[in-house]
């Protein structure tokens, strides 16, 4: 079994720009592709864990998901990284479409993401590492057994004011994705001395 790191999507990887509905409107952060590499290399399943709850109110289609997500990894792809997972949950408790309003499993920081995660690959998930900026993260790792590390990104830095510079249950705080990874990398003993 090997260790993950569940990357949140909108203001971790990307820009948040609100409902991401325009594929122009995708911003990469410039840190985020290298710190996929990293993880890569020192040996962790890399996925994507993130709430669309925009599908079910109806400001995109679930297929515009699935298209954004796979140009993402080709982009990611073409510069040496790899994402094995990308998850997902289109619902949200007041979805005008009837068939996504729910109370589900998946929408954090509820587990149901992570646990398609670990069908899929054998993780373990007590050596797995959360990433993301909203206090649903924290939670989601949480709810796994799995370290929480919030980056003051996209909401992160709102977050911490909120909570006077502290987020309960949050095992590290980084600026970004890049200082979130090489901490995960040090946390898990990286490097590792060569036999």
């Amino acid at each position: 079994m090997r260790p993950a790191v569940f990357l949140d999507r909108d203001g971790t990887m990307i820009q948040d720009v609100g409902y991401l509905s325009r594929r122009e409107d995708l911003q990469w952060f410039s840190w985020t592709i290298d710190a996929i590499r990293l993880l890569n290399r020192a040996g962790f399943v890399v996925c994507v864990t993130t709430n669309q709850g925009g599908v079910g109110l109806g400001f995109y289609e679930e297929q515009f998901v699935k298209d954004l997500h796979r140009e993402m990894s080709e982009t990611i792809a073409a510069a040496g990284g790899r994402v094995d997972g990308w998850y997902y949950c289109p619902h949200y408790p007041t979805a005008v479409i009837d068939a996504l309003r729910m109370d589900c499993d998946c929408r954090k920081p509820k587990p149901g993401m992570i646990h398609q995660a670990t069908s899929d690959f054998a993780i373990d998930l007590e050596r797995s590492y959360v990433v993301g900026d909203k206090i649903g993260d924290v939670g989601l790792a949480a709810a796994v057994g799995a370290k929480g590390v919030l980056v003051r990104t996209g909401f992160g830095e709102l977050e911490l004011r909120r909570r006077d510079g502290a987020v309960p249950g949050a095992t590290h705080v980084a600026p970004t994705l890049a200082e979130a990874a090489a901490w995960i990398l040090l946390d898990a003993g990286f490097p590792k001395e060569r036999a």
